[in-house]
């Protein structure tokens, strides 16, 4: 019963403990960035986490919607959801409901104008976000990361700075699924809904 469940505001340390254990994206990178942190505790303990951050670059917001960079307040991607596999098996619709609560929050906290989120084509498909009634907007398009050579032989994804006379590889990123939820009627969305 959803009864046994809370939510509140959690430090980017408390969302890192469940992330690094659970998160798909934990073997690729450790980093995530930090913002509005939702903590889900059962019976007070931590048991999932959901986080919104400002978009990562302003073109997004103008390709979306066609705003200048003087206009980009309100715009948050949720940017990772993740519930502790026993808890997300036991209770029925839980991750929808946990995400559809944050954005109830988010809501009461700050000026919200739009959200968006990404579902990794290779893990899941994004059931969730519709659940909580965000609109399909197709694929993201195709991206590459370089990845840098160590030296045993792995390879580690380059993040930010230069890569001039750095050995190392492109490797092709998977796809996403777009997901977005708005809420200023005023926005004219530029991308096209996907059934």
């Amino acid at each position: 019963m959803k009864t046994q469940y809370s939510i509140s505001l959690i430090k980017k340390s408390e969302a890192k403990t469940i992330l690094d254990k659970y998160h798909y994206l934990s073997y690729k990178s450790k980093g995530f960035k930090s913002g509005y942190n939702y903590g889900l505790f059962k019976d007070k303990i931590l048991v999932g986490v959901c986080i919104y951050t400002g978009f990562p670059v302003p073109e997004l917001v103008n390709g979306m919607f066609g705003l200048e960079r003087t206009d980009q307040d309100g715009f948050f991607e949720l940017s990772r959801l993740c519930l502790e596999p026993t808890v997300q098996n036991e209770e029925h619709n839980l991750a929808s409901w946990f995400v559809s609560r944050t954005i109830r929050e988010l809501k009461k906290t700050t000026k919200v104008r739009s959200i968006l989120s990404y579902a990794d084509s290779d893990v899941h498909l994004g059931t969730i976000y519709r659940a909580c009634n965000f609109v399909y907007y197709g694929k993201s398009d195709q991206k590459s990361d370089f990845w840098i050579k160590q030296t045993d032989g792995s390879f580690i994804k380059h993040s930010r700075g230069k890569i001039k006379g750095v050995e190392g590889c492109w490797i092709p990123r998977s796809r996403k699924y777009r997901f977005a939820m708005i809420f200023d009627k005023t926005l004219n969305m530029k991308w096209k809904e996907t059934k």
